[in-house]
């Protein structure tokens, strides 16, 4: 098992010493220290007061190391919708970038102030259908590739990893829960040739649109942490976002303001099917986009110690969410 870089001795002297470098480079020196705001399996982060303001560093772990190129590849392309990069080393997976301002859930306080999240869900799909040219170039980046064509044999895989299921063990997949998934492959790839057939065509898809990772800006909002990408049907990023709303504001689901969001998503791509064809890949996306996200989880965790997988249960955990879902449907 492999340790993070953030782990070593003398990792945060590499780095103190890069981004010293680096902001004298771009005429804003430091005038203080570096300050580790976090380590976790998928990233580390700092801040760093300089004489133009506060500045941010990002480390991402080695299993989303394409983050750092990603992100200054979006840069280029769609500078209006990311943050800019005060600079990247893409082979360390290291990230500086300048204070945009402050996060979209300091503005949060009840259940209608989800419509500040109906501007950039726009400028979001607006990108996708952009981006759906560039397949192979994200791909060349390094961002996952769980196209629903795909996404059966990564099932497999997922499946004969029982390391990263902690099957057996206490607090992981028990193995009646394991046979149970096994027996959903063919639904799962059903599910996946009819998103295929369905379209709109695989995208970049940020699979963590929540309010933590949205900035306001005078501008417009941008988007940040793109270590959470793949590339995928774009409605795949629907999971997160839905849950992730009604979760924060303590309310269900189903709330109108909350499915709202998914109507605003929606109605950006209409020009491609109609709307009813375009709400039925969104509600089998919704569902297939649980095993996209234990893929990710298994990326990040899978080579790391088992005391990852221990803090943290949402490889195996999404999966059961995933069978949940596909047994309540076929009980409906």
């Amino acid at each position: 098992m492999s340790s993070l870089p953030w782990d070593q001795p003398g990792w945060l002297e590499e780095v103190t010493t890069w981004i010293e470098t680096e902001l004298v480079r771009v005429g804003r020196p430091a005038t203080g220290p570096v300050e580790v705001l976090h380590r976790r399996a998928w990233s580390a982060f700092a801040q760093i007061p300089s004489d133009g303001g506060r500045v941010y560093f990002k480390a991402a772990a080695p299993a989303v190391r394409f983050e750092a190129g990603l992100t200054a590849a979006l840069g280029r392309w769609h500078p209006e919708l990311t943050v800019p990069l005060l600079a990247v080393d893409v082979e360390r997976g290291w990230m500086l970038s300048a204070d945009a301002g402050p996060t979209l859930r300091t503005q949060l306080h009840d259940v209608e102030d989800l419509r500040l999240f109906h501007p950039i869900l726009r400028r979001y799909a607006s990108m996708q259908q952009g981006l759906a040219t560039r397949a192979a170039e994200l791909v060349a980046l390094g961002v996952p590739d769980r196209r629903p064509e795909r996404l059966s044999e990564l099932y497999d895989e997922l499946l004969q990893d029982p390391s990263a299921l902690r099957l057996g063990l206490e607090g992981g997949m028990t193995a009646e829960q394991h046979q149970r998934l096994a027996a959903l492959r063919p639904r799962l790839t059903q599910e996946c040739v009819a998103l295929a057939a369905a379209g709109p065509p695989p995208t970049l898809v940020h699979e963590e649109i929540h309010s933590g990772n949205i900035l306001v800006t005078p501008g417009g909002d941008l988007l940040t942490d793109w270590g959470d990408s793949c590339l995928a049907h774009p409605f795949v990023s629907i999971l997160v976002m839905l849950r992730s709303a009604a979760w924060w504001l303590d309310v269900p689901e189903t709330h109108p303001e909350v499915q709202r969001l998914r109507d605003v998503y929606l109605e950006a791509w209409t020009s491609y099917a109609p709307r009813p064809e375009l709400q039925a890949a969104m509600a089998t996306a919704y569902r297939v986009a649980m095993v996209v996200r234990s893929l990710a989880y298994q990326a990040i965790l899978g080579p790391l110690p088992e005391s990852y997988r221990i803090e943290n249960d949402a490889i195996h955990g999404w999966l059961l969410d995933y069978l949940e879902t596909e047994e309540q449907r076929g009980t409906a």
